[in-house]
């Protein structure tokens, strides 16, 4: 086996913001060639590899090329046995081990797709799997699928919604010298920030996993001039939810939370700019229940979204695990240990020789 260090660092030092993975795809894409059983297809920036084994069940394994831009972390670094650098935790090092398993494991139990994506870190119109969802959906096929996101080498079943929306109040302009003449709108978001700030989250338990709901405020606006009494502003609130509900129920749920702190009759509004659908645990899939034994640790929930809600969409019973800490990702502190990379490598490896 190929040091996975040394290859997690290899890919570390090309650079593939998201947008700009052309580099990193003509590497991986070359890197597949090399195993004769592979069929390789590149659809854009995103390669596919796949074995045709003939085997009664496939599982895909997917994992994203792209990066968030640099934050001073760019160049991989390693000091005894940990890899430091951009990407390293999310998720160059999930890359490695899947590409080492492509080019060294041939003889399996299941046939596999190797799915190794662009844009997966910016807006899902430009997702690697959305285009091949659109344009070759054929390479999508599997009976499960497994993101090597990074999840500290412990299965993170499902993953939670995400629901971005905008509130509106209204209010009535006046000189602030007679500002009884107005209604001053920023101040009537007091009693709609005072419930989100007094918001007590949800913790459903589903399959063994407690998922935990948030609702943050994450940008606020308004304001017209500095002698005007404003009569709008804006709140924009980020609302996390558990896979026991859909968006519909998530948005109906928020309504009722804020209602009292709104007056709709003044024509204030609540609107959904996002959202993101959740994806359930799936656990009972027995590729799956194969993986959580193979992990040799209980699963727990994954509180953030991933691509696992986009194989859930189509079907495809899905769930997160790969090396790395999580809490890791997207700051300067990236990195990820050999003996995380080879954990991973290990329970992966089991799963595909001998999955039931």
């Amino acid at each position: 086996m190929t040091d996975l260090l040394a290859r997690s660092a290899e890919l570390v030092d090309i650079r593939s913001v998201s947008h700009e993975e052309a580099a990193i795809a003509d590497h991986v894409e070359t890197a597949l060639r090399v195993a004769p059983w592979l069929q390789v297809e590149r659809v854009a920036n995103t390669v596919v590899a796949r074995t045709h084994l003939g085997r009664a069940q496939r599982l895909v394994l997917a994992g994203h090329l792209d990066t968030v831009p640099p934050n001073g972390s760019q160049g991989a670094r390693i000091e005894g046995g940990t890899l430091w650098g951009l990407g390293a935790t999310d998720m160059k090092g999930g890359l490695a081990v899947l590409c080492e398993l492509a080019v060294t494991e041939r003889d399996l139990a299941v046939d596999v797709t190797y799915v190794l994506y662009e844009c997966e870190e910016v807006d899902q119109r430009h997702n690697g799997l959305a285009r091949l969802g659109n344009e070759r959906p054929d390479l999508l096929r599997g009976d499960a699928a497994i993101l090597a996101e990074p999840t500290g080498g412990l299965v993170e079943a499902g993953c939670q919604g995400t629901l971005r929306a905008v509130v509106t109040v209204t209010g009535a302009r006046a000189h602030t010298a007679r500002p009884w003449m107005g209604v001053n709108a920023v101040h009537r978001l007091a009693p709609v920030l005072a419930v989100v700030a007094g918001y007590e989250e949800r913790r459903p338990v589903i399959d063994g996993c407690e998922y935990r709901e948030s609702l943050q405020a994450v940008g606020v606006d308004g304001g017209v001039a500095g002698n005007v009494v404003p009569d709008r502003a804006r709140l924009v609130l980020n609302h996390r939810f558990a896979p026991d509900r859909d968006a519909d129920g998530a948005l109906a749920s928020l309504g009722d939370l804020l209602g009292p702190a709104l007056d709709t009759a003044a024509g204030d509004t609540v609107e959904v700019e996002s959202v993101s659908h959740p994806a359930p645990p799936a656990l009972d899939h027995p590729l799956l229940a194969g993986l959580v034994e193979g992990s040799g640790a209980a699963p727990r929930a994954k509180l953030g979204w991933t691509d696992v809600a986009f194989f859930s969409a189509l079907g495809v019973p899905a769930t997160n695990f790969g090396p790395g800490d999580p809490e890791l990702a997207h700051t300067a502190g990236e990195r990820v240990a050999r003996d995380e990379l080879e954990a991973a490598y290990g329970a992966l490896r089991s799963l595909l020789q001998g999955a039931p």
